[in-house]
């Protein structure tokens, strides 16, 4: 994807702004499924095929990490060290997911079908703020 494109995709063409506002959209994301896990895990659990209390635990998981997320989106300058272990963990998060699903979860339709779609979206956001930063540092150079 191009210099362009990404900035296109974040709506502006300042390099710094790009990132950050893949950041933000990260954060929001996630923050918005830890309420979700978090207010609603009983029937969650039931139309998804999965364990209250795994979504209890992951929805507390999924607030801790979005709130780290955010608050390195908030920095002028997102350290390039942070921004990198964000980019890793989302390609963790979506690789386990599918391990899971594959390995050891037995999830409804439903919840099979949300497991593949989320682990899709975290590593796109992955992708994204990889391109961001890489941009950014040729850039600086």
């Amino acid at each position: 994807m191009s210099a362009i494109r990404l900035a296109a995709l974040a709506r502006t063409s300042e390099p710094q702004s790009v990132l950050r506002r893949f950041l933000v959209l990260d954060a929001a994301v996630t923050g918005a499924n830890a309420l979700a896990y978090l207010a609603f895990s009983g029937p969650l659990g039931r139309f998804l095929g999965a364990d209250a209390t795994l979504l209890l635990a992951v929805g507390t998981f999924l607030a801790v990490y979005a709130a780290a997320v955010g608050l390195l989106a908030a920095r002028r300058q997102p350290p390039a060290l942070g921004v990198r272990a964000v980019v890793e963990a989302n390609l963790a998060w979506a690789a386990v997911s599918l391990a899971a699903l594959a390995l050891w979860l037995t999830p409804s339709t439903a919840g099979a079908v949300w497991t593949v779609l989320q682990a899709l979206a975290v590593a796109g956001f992955a992708v994204l703020q990889h391109m961001a930063l890489r941009n950014l540092q040729d850039m600086d150079s």
